[in-house]
């Protein structure tokens, strides 16, 4: 998916948010070996909720430790994916909600295999990934921007829809995927696959150090001079 450069002043906006994070907290880079196959790391997503990603990555690797495949965990019991699931926040949600996923998957592709999306433009793919159970537009987009696909999706989670909120980029009670609506055709042209991503890591910091739901450190915040709410 071509994002186009356009006037809309958020575009530098952007690029300031960009820059005096990098100046902050140094480069984030997601290294080529954490660029995992697409179905892990969407099967990652579908049980991360409101779980740790340390947490969500250790139980995905356990799955495929367990069942050695992902049509294994599909037709597992639902308490054997509950009990690999255990340290999740919601395991039993999880459970379920992962192999609705897996089964609707091999419903449609015979096998959990999602080859077909690289033959898809980033937004049909993320599309049909969103018509999957347990799936929006966070874990769609992380499918697409942080798996080996490496395409331009830019991931919004909690901590980093809380900032671009609070700086007045998009609507006060913008969702996630109203929030990427708003912003992904004004990043910057030039922006790679790969800058999208640490533009994430960034931002999401940001607001897990600055921008806290019950606490913000404006004063300290490298975003102030472009932050709505710090100006008030």
């Amino acid at each position: 998916m071509q994002l186009p450069l356009g006037s809309d002043p958020r575009t530098e906006i952007l690029r300031r948010i960009h820059s005096a994070l990098i100046k902050h907290f140094g480069r984030i880079i997601r290294p080529d070996d954490k660029r995992r196959d697409p179905v892990w790391t969407l099967v990652q997503g579908v049980i991360g909720a409101r779980s740790k990603t340390a947490v969500s990555n250790a139980a995905t690797d356990a799955l495929l430790d367990r069942f050695g495949t992902w049509e294994a965990v599909a037709a597992a019991p639902l308490d054997a994916v509950k009990q690999v699931l255990s340290r999740q926040t919601f395991p039993e949600q999880s459970a379920r909600r992962l192999r609705d996923c897996l089964n609707q998957i091999m419903a449609e592709r015979g096998q959990v295999d999602l080859r077909h999306l690289s033959n898809l433009p980033t937004g049909h793919a993320m599309a049909w990934l969103e018509t999957l159970p347990g799936v929006a537009r966070k874990i769609s987009a992380g499918v697409v921007n942080t798996s080996i696909f490496d395409r331009p999706a830019l991931v919004i989670d909690g901590n980093h829809l809380r900032v671009i909120r609070r700086m007045g980029l998009v609507p006060p009670k913008a969702d996630i995927t109203r929030a990427y609506d708003a912003l992904a055709p004004v990043l910057p042209g030039e922006w790679t696959a790969r800058d999208i991503d640490e533009h994430h890591l960034l931002v999401k910091r940001a607001g897990q150090t600055f921008c806290r739901p019950s606490r913000m450190d404006c004063g300290a915040c490298p975003l102030r001079d472009d932050c709505a709410t710090a100006k008030r």
